[in-house]
């Protein structure tokens, strides 16, 4: 991160913010950590609100911050506990609309004094009863936030429908990978490749946890297809979840060349040695996968959505969501043009160079708080 000046003037004492984490997704919880660290660095006192499990990945007192366990629940404990961590706060930072909601409980809902900012990363998704609860929540919580920082134009826009008073596009920095891997090396490639099966034959990789909004149902519909093919694909899934099983049971029932590989800490390395990264959901706002997938020149097959194809541009194979036929037939091209699959490795890298760094990130985050924070309004 570049020499930055602190953002406490001489003889003021420096900001002091809250930001809420419920931790249950991986773009929320590394964009707090990218925030924490650029948020110290230029004085603010940074204190974070998340499940425990979450500082053990992310590391947040690493970053300089305070780290409070608070659960992932709304009940009268957690939410009291939520209210004294920012009893003090100049400005409080939710991320994720359960952990936002949790906030505006504790901050007393649209009567707060404290200013909220929520960014809001993705649109939570379920069915039936559910999916009303989940509604009226964001009508909840987009009513009481001061500004909204939605992660794409569709949660923007959604936003402002949603009955925000302010809600504008957010710059969020792509995660780094927690190591590098080196697409070059040809050994290691070979080895991870012999490791999961795939040798001599293609390697199709997919990441994410296993459950009914990340589309692997559509994605085992495709492998059906992928059965004709010689030599026959691999289709290796990191990840786990509560739809692992009735996966499984269709894996072997249908005979499917897919591998459920479980919960997995070498993504870089399982990228540098796939030929196709695969993301067969269709509710992915700023996916980190295919983020990750484009850092590391691996050509990437996804639903086409509104969201995705801001994220990605012309810089993937976006195919129409829900459609398993689409999303074979788009595989099976791709596996028998080296020249597309090459170019799209080229314009992955250039696409991902455009996108937000942590100092925009940031930067864009601090204006937000001093336009909150002016005496002019918390008069």
């Amino acid at each position: 991160m570049s020499p930055v000046s602190s953002h406490a003037p001489h003889g003021q004492s420096p900001l002091r913010t809250v930001q809420v984490l419920g931790g249950g997704n991986a773009c929320s919880s590394a964009h707090v950590r990218t925030l924490t660290a650029g948020l110290v660095a230029r004085g603010v006192k940074v204190t974070v609100c998340a499940p425990v499990e979450a500082e053990r990945v992310y590391d947040f007192t690493g970053a300089g911050a305070e780290h409070l366990h608070v659960p992932r629940s709304s009940d009268p404990v957690s939410v009291a506990g939520l209210r004294a961590a920012c009893a003090h706060a100049d400005l409080v930072h939710a991320h994720g609309l359960h952990a936002s909601f949790r906030t505006v409980l504790a901050l007393g809902g649209r009567r707060a004094r404290t200013p909220l900012v929520v960014t809001w990363h993705d649109r939570a998704s379920a069915d039936g009863p559910r999916a009303h609860l989940l509604r009226v929540l964001e009508r909840r919580v987009m009513r009481a936030a001061t500004v909204v920082l939605g992660t794409t134009s569709e949660l923007v826009a959604l936003a402002r429908r949603t009955g925000a008073r302010d809600a504008r596009l957010a710059a969020v920095a792509s995660p780094a990978p927690a190591r590098s891997a080196d697409p070059e090396d040809p050994e290691a490639r070979l080895k991870t490749r012999a490791e999961l099966g795939a040798t001599g034959r293609p390697l199709l990789i997919a990441v994410g946890s296993l459950e009914r909004h990340r589309g692997y149902d559509l994605l085992l519909d495709a492998a059906r297809e992928w059965r004709r093919l010689d030599p026959l694909p691999m289709v290796v899934v990191a990840g786990e979840g509560s739809q692992r099983a009735a996966l499984q049971r269709r894996i072997e029932d249908e005979g499917l060349p897919v591998v459920l590989i479980g919960r997995r800490d070498d993504i870089p390395e399982l990228l540098a040695a796939a030929d196709l990264a695969l993301l067969p959901g269709r509710t992915e706002a700023r996916s980190v996968f295919a983020q990750e997938a484009l850092h590391a020149g691996v050509p990437l097959v996804a639903g086409r959505t509104g969201s995705m194809a801001e994220l990605v541009g012309d810089a993937a194979e976006l195919v129409p969501p829900g459609d398993p036929v689409a999303f074979a037939e788009a595989v099976v091209r791709l596996l028998d043009d080296p020249a597309r699959r090459q170019w799209l490795r080229d314009a992955g890298q250039a696409q991902a160079a455009t996108w937000p760094t942590e100092d925009e990130t940031v930067a864009q985050v601090l204006s937000v708080y001093d336009e909150l924070t002016r005496p002019s309004l918390l008069a």
